[in-house]
């Protein structure tokens, strides 16, 4: 998380971007069992547990998306995760 906030940068204040010296194409999603709940939900991931292999896995379903900044979906997934929201309800 710390990379991303430092590395992203957004309108919204969220994301601090002082960072150059990385792109946001290579960072991985931060990956917690709220996050993980949706991506497999949305058949983004293969169901297993949450390790770095699953958060890469994760990070190249997201870079098919937006490959400059797959990252971006964080927190949506984490959001509709604690929330227990899923495509399928």
């Amino acid at each position: 998380m710390f990379l991303r906030w430092m590395i992203r940068k957004d309108e919204n204040g969220v994301d601090f971007g002082l960072w150059n010296n990385m792109k946001p194409s290579q960072l991985v999603c931060p990956l917690d069992v709220h996050a993980q709940r949706t991506a497999e939900s949305l058949q983004l991931v293969s169901p297993g547990p949450a390790n770095w292999n699953k958060a890469l896995e994760l990070t190249d379903a997201l870079r098919r998306l937006d490959p400059t900044d797959p990252v971006k979906y964080d927190f949506a997934l984490y959001g509709m995760g604690i929330e227990e929201k899923t495509i399928w309800q």
